[in-house]
């Protein structure tokens, strides 16, 4: 028998999902754990969105602003 090929994950296709989950359906501690999950997520996407931001700082002093 054939094993299943892997299903390939769509790049941010579980935030989408989590997005879309029914909140109704979880208790107040529940809730507090994601709220501290987001935040942390927020936290850890501004700071790679900083370092992007650096990079590309650093590439525009080197070699010049793109134009355009």
């Amino acid at each position: 028998m054939e094993e299943p090929a892997e299903v390939r994950v769509v790049r941010g296709q579980r935030l989408t999902e989590a997005v879309r989950e029914d909140l109704e359906l979880f208790g107040v501690a529940e809730l507090q754990e994601r709220l501290e999950i987001l935040r942390s997520e927020i936290a850890r996407v501004e700071a790679q969105l900083e370092r992007k931001r650096a990079g590309r700082a650093a590439a525009d002093a080197l070699f010049g602003a793109r134009s355009g």
